[in-house]
């Protein structure tokens, strides 16, 4: 067993004399930077395609976020206790997917999580710790077992005031796998959704080679010592060694763990591959708060799904299936 101390994704791309290449830009949408890669026979091209990924996040962006008034997700919140909401399709399977998730992890991925928002935050604005009252009570209005769903009127209804739900743990992911989907209609041969480590290929490089995922240490992005293959799949890392607050000499990160309200301990990173960013993105998470071995053990009942793991003392665990080629 090695220490390293912790992972981060990027992808290494093989260049030749093909006809068509790989084009990519960086923009910033959800709140965090994305990185389109496209392989196609010109700029224009590629810019065109690039245009599309770009509208098809907003799009999804405008429909899940907590934070503009005016969204479905807003408005399900706004309505807590008080009454069901009428929501698109596309929103309403996103939320009865992540509650199929919730039972699957034990309550450890929740997307009710959000009523913790103003007792956890590493903004910088935290001065002191939250009280146990307040944990406690911010406890109280998280569970996906009191979010109600209408299979026939398609509504969403919060049982509790107060309550709230975010994709925070899942947004991106689904962002794009939808972006990748509908380039691939638009016939896409080849490409890399990337949502800060939320990472989505399909295809192949123009050299006929798969995309080479580098695993490396956050603390020193210059070295890797992994590469993986990655095809048609995603990848997505959490990490929480970027976000986190000092109180009374201990640190508390960013990860909080929804039954308990405080922060997950012992594991700084955790990678995960899987056919879908959705999917991967919520499993990330999950593992942090699940810890290495029930992680560890979750993972390794569930097909075609495989994970990495940094733990606070820097040491690598990998999931069964897994086959890492050490630099």
């Amino acid at each position: 067993m090695k220490k390293y101390f912790g992972i981060s994704l990027v992808i290494l791309i093989g260049f030749t004399c093909s006809a068509q290449h790989p084009f990519k830009q960086t923009i910033k949408l959800m709140g965090s930077r994305f990185d389109i890669t496209v392989v196609a026979q010109d700029s224009l091209e590629a810019h065109r395609y690039i245009e599309l990924a770009i509208k098809e996040i907003s799009r999804i962006e405008k429909l899940i976020s907590s934070w503009d008034p005016d969204s479905q997700t807003s408005a399900i919140n706004q309505n807590a206790g008080i009454k069901p909401v009428k929501v698109e399709d596309e929103l309403f399977e996103l939320i009865e997917r992540s509650i199929g998730i919730s039972k699957l992890t034990d309550g450890a991925f929740d997307i009710s999580y959000a009523s913790m928002d103003q007792v956890w935050r590493f903004d910088g604005s935290m001065d002191k710790m939250p009280t146990e009252k307040e944990i406690h009570e911010s406890v109280a209005r998280i569970g996906y077992k009191n979010i109600v769903l209408n299979q026939i009127d398609h509504t969403v209804y919060l049982k509790q005031k107060g309550m709230k739900i975010g994709f925070g743990a899942i947004g991106k992911g689904y962002a794009a796998d939808q972006a990748k989907t509908l380039l691939m209609q638009r016939g896409v041969t080849a490409g890399i959704i990337n949502a800060s480590g939320d990472m989505n290929t399909w295809g192949e490089q123009p050299n006929g080679q798969p995309w080479q995922v580098a695993i490396t240490n956050p603390l020193d992005k210059n070295k890797a010592f992994a590469l993986l293959p990655i095809t048609t799949g995603a990848v997505v890392t959490s990490g929480n060694y970027e976000k986190s607050v000092n109180f009374n000499g201990k640190r508390y990160t960013h990860i909080i763990d929804p039954r308990t309200g405080y922060p997950s301990s012992g594991i700084i990173s955790v990678t995960v591959f899987a056919p879908k960013a959705e999917l991967a993105d919520a499993l990330a998470t999950s593992v942090f708060v699940m810890g290495k071995d029930v992680g560890l053990n979750r993972i390794n009942q569930l097909p075609n799904i495989e994970c990495v793991i940094i733990d606070d003392d820097g040491n690598l665990f990998s999931s069964n299936n897994i086959e890492i080629n050490k630099i």
